[in-house]
């Protein structure tokens, strides 16, 4: 005859037991985001990486699960980036003890100095070697370093090492170790990060950062940004990309910040302030790539020859009765020849005149001809004179306040697909 009490208590007890497994097994039960998983896949190929998120969005969540992945070795089937076969040496670092506390390290290990809590982090509980050990002389309950069970295949292989830093601590305090990998969460200067990444240039380890660029264009995000290398990438994470984000909670957060930190904080924009020239809503002035061009509309190249940035071109159609202007291609190349400019704007559109500007009268180091001329011997249909207003003027303020009063009024529009015009869009500042 069954006992009815007996099998309460032992359902009660089997919840219990669930509820423990759960807690303190976290990154069991945690499902990454589209763009979270992008930024996990790239550790295949990329050296550096960067998430580049508006606030709460859950960047910090995938730089903390992605370091207990490697310091475990407990990777989900999932898993699409770098995979440890060994233990590993990592730090996670931040921008003070107590950030690092609060933040970094109550994602890896759960909130400090409550017993019951230890474990309730991405590490799962049964990892720990031991407590981790506390950073001397410094903030209340922050830890030194930790040591972490590492498994390959499931099985125990060895003993990761996980150091936690501050930026405040200085270069110096970033020099010494090799390692396999960091994850710096917010942005750290710049002498500290480059510091870090001499650290894991030895043993082909890589780096993950993690941060709302609230510092603006500053040396780190223009590493990212600007600096073309193959070992390096951004991933970037707006408020669209987080599906936890509901209605109510994205107008708390526009009621939050002043207009001019909402790009930054909502979107992963670069904190661009009162110095953002363009301030038009982009979603205002796009147009669907399916819209047809008329054949008759008049068109013309504009280009920017490069001297000490990209060469850069832009196609685009005036709706002449409409006095409305149509970007519908562009092309952007670094550390390439004039010829292969010259290829890419007759592969688009060949018959289209250009207008260059006026520093094509310099001359081209490699033939000694002034720029202008040289892409026009490179089939180019260069105009006679560089671009000017009609009175002269080749005045840059002018040029920017006749682009505000077109985008304004709708009389300015770009297709929709134009990715790298509309990055130099939102980021164009004084």
């Amino acid at each position: 005859m069954s006992n009815p009490s007996f099998e309460i208590a032992a359902t009660l007890e089997q919840l219990r037991a669930l509820d423990r497994h759960r807690r303190y097994n976290a990154m069991e039960f945690w499902t990454p985001y589209p763009k979270q998983m992008e930024f996990f896949s790239l550790g295949k190929t990329h050296a550096e990486r960067l998430l580049m998120a508006g606030n709460r969005l859950g960047k910090t969540m995938a730089g903390g699960f992605e370091t207990a992945c490697h310091l475990t070795g407990l990777y989900p089937d999932w898993w699409p980036g770098r995979h440890w076969d060994r233990p590993v040496k990592a730090w996670a670092a931040g921008v003070s003890t107590t950030a690092v506390r609060d933040i970094v390290q109550t994602q890896l290990c759960g909130p400090p100095e409550i017993d019951e809590e230890f474990g309730t982090g991405f590490i799962p509980r049964s990892c720990f070697v031991a407590r981790p050990t506390l950073a001397r002389g410094a903030v209340s309950g922050s830890y030194d370093t930790a040591r972490i069970y590492h498994h390959t295949n499931g099985v125990r292989d060895g003993v990761s090492t996980l150091q936690f830093k501050s930026y405040e601590q200085g270069r110096m305090k970033f020099q010494g170790a090799s390692l396999d990998f960091c994850w710096p969460d917010e942005e750290p200067p710049m002498d500290v990060y480059t510091e870090m990444c001499t650290r894991f240039a030895a043993t082909r380890g890589m780096s993950f950062m993690t941060f709302t660029p609230l510092e603006g264009m500053s040396d780190v995000v223009i590493r990212f940004l600007s600096e073309v290398s193959p070992d390096r990438t951004v991933v970037q994470m707006g408020i669209k990309d987080a599906p936890h984000m509901t209605p109510e909670m994205i107008e708390e957060l526009l009621g939050r910040y002043p207009a001019h930190e909402r790009e930054a904080r909502m979107n992963g924009e670069p904190l661009l302030g009162s110095g953002r020239v363009f301030t038009t809503n982009p979603d205002f002035i796009t147009f669907p790539v399916e819209q047809l061009i008329p054949m008759h509309w008049a068109k013309l190249w504009g280009i920017d020859f490069g001297i000490t940035h990209p060469f850069a071109a832009v196609l685009g159609a005036w709706d002449k009765e409409n006095d409305v202007i149509y970007l519908l291609e562009t092309y952007r190349a670094s550390d390439e020849l004039p010829l292969a400019h010259a290829e890419a704007i007759r592969r688009i559109a060949a018959e289209v005149p250009v207008a260059w500007p006026h520093d094509g009268h310099k001359r081209d180091p490699g033939s000694g001809m002034q720029l202008a001329s040289l892409y026009k011997k490179l089939d180019v249909r260069t105009l006679q004179t560089h671009a000017h207003f009609s009175g002269g003027s080749i005045s840059t303020e002018a040029a920017v306040l006749e682009m505000q009063q077109r985008l304004q009024e709708s009389r300015l529009r770009i297709r929709a697909d134009l990715s790298d015009w509309l990055e130099e869009y939102r980021m164009y500042h004084r």
